[in-house]
C-alpha cells in the first residue's frame, strides 16, 4: 500500500505519519500491542488490528488510495447524506475530503480523559460544500484505541450559525470475515430494512438472528437505540450504530 514518513517523533500511543500521497494519518497502539491506523483522507480508519497483530478491517483490492477519490476498506463516514438518499454524491462528500486534526476539541463529558489512546478530527465546509449542501457545520470526530484493544468512534456535529438543517449519516464499517458462515447478527428483529439487491424493496426483519450464505446489501432504515452484537469465529465485537446501519459484505 506504500511508504509512510514520520512527521512527529514516534510515542508509545500515537504517531502522526504521512502516506505516499503526502496526505497525514494518524497510528494509535495500546500497551498490549493493538494497533488502528487513521487517515486525514475522509478521517477514516484504515486499519485496526488486535494484540495478535491480526488485521480486523477489510480493504478492497480494488480500492483506490488518492483524494478525492473515497476509499473502499476500513470504516468510511458518511456525511451529511447516506447513500443515494438525498441530492449529493453517493454518501456525501464527508469520506472524499481532508479532515484536520482537532486541538481544541471540547471534552466529550465531564469526566472526560486520557485513559486511551485518542486523536481528534474536526471537518468544516468548504465553498464548494456550500454550493451543494448550503449549511454551516463543524463535524468532529474522536477515534479512541482502549488498553485492551477496542476501536471506538464517536462523532459530533455543531450548527455553528443556528440555521436548522437535517443531515444522516453513518459508519460504512469492512469487517473482515474470515469465514461467512460463522456470522451472526443479533438485535435486528422487528427493524425495517431496504435490500439494494432488491430495487431497495422494503422488508421487516422476522428473525432473532440474520446469517449468511451470499451477497448481502441491506440497510436498516431506522435509529437504532439498543447495541447490537456481531459475533464472528474469535472475535466478539460491539457496534453501536447510529441513523442506519449497513449490511455489506463484498468480496473484492
Amino acid at each position: 500500500m506504500g511508504h509512510y514518513t514520520n512527521l512527529t517523533d514516534p510515542r508509545t500511543e500515537l504517531e502522526v505519519v504521512r502516506d505516499w500521497n503526502g496526505v497525514e494519518q494518524v497510528v494509535l497502539r495500546s500497551p498490549r500491542g493493538a494497533y488502528a491506523r487513521v487517515s486525514l483522507h475522509g478521517g477514516q480508519v484504515l486499519s485496526w488490528r488486535n494484540d495478535r497483530g491480526e488485521e480486523l478491517l477489510f480493504t478492497s483490492s480494488k480500492a483506490v488510495f488518492k483524494p478525492p477519490k473515497a476509499m473502499r476498506g476500513g470504516i468510511p463516514i458518511c456525511f451529511p447524506q447516506f447513500g443515494n438518499s438525498g441530492t449529493l454524491e453517493q454518501h456525501g462528500f464527508a469520506r472524499n475530503r481532508i479532515w484536520a486534526l482537532d486541538e481544541e476539541h471540547p471534552p466529550l463529558y465531564q469526566n472526560d480523559n486520557n485513559s486511551k489512546s485518542s486523536v481528534d478530527l474536526i471537518l468544516k465546509p468548504l465553498e464548494d460544500d456550500l454550493k451543494c449542501w448550503p449549511h454551516c457545520f463543524e463535524y468532529r470526530l474522536r477515534v479512541s484505541l482502549s488498553k485492551d484493544g477496542d476501536l471506538s468512534l464517536v462523532s459530533r456535529v455543531r450548527n455553528v450559525n443556528g440555521k436548522p438543517f437535517s443531515f444522516s449519516f453513518g459508519y460504512h464499517t469492512y469487517l473482515s470475515v474470515s469465514d461467512i458462515s460463522e456470522v451472526r447478527i443479533e438485535g435486528l428483529e422487528t427493524l425495517d430494512y431496504l435490500d439494494n439487491l432488491s430495487q431497495r424493496e422494503r422488508f421487516t426483519e422476522q428473525g432473532d438472528a440474520i446469517t449468511f450464505e451470499s451477497e448481502v446489501k441491506n440497510v436498516s432504515t431506522v435509529i437504532c437505540a439498543v447495541p447490537f452484537d456481531l459475533l464472528m469465529l474469535a472475535e466478539c465485537m460491539k457496534l453501536i450504530p447510529f441513523a442506519c446501519q449497513v449490511l455489506d459484505f463484498p468480496s473484492v
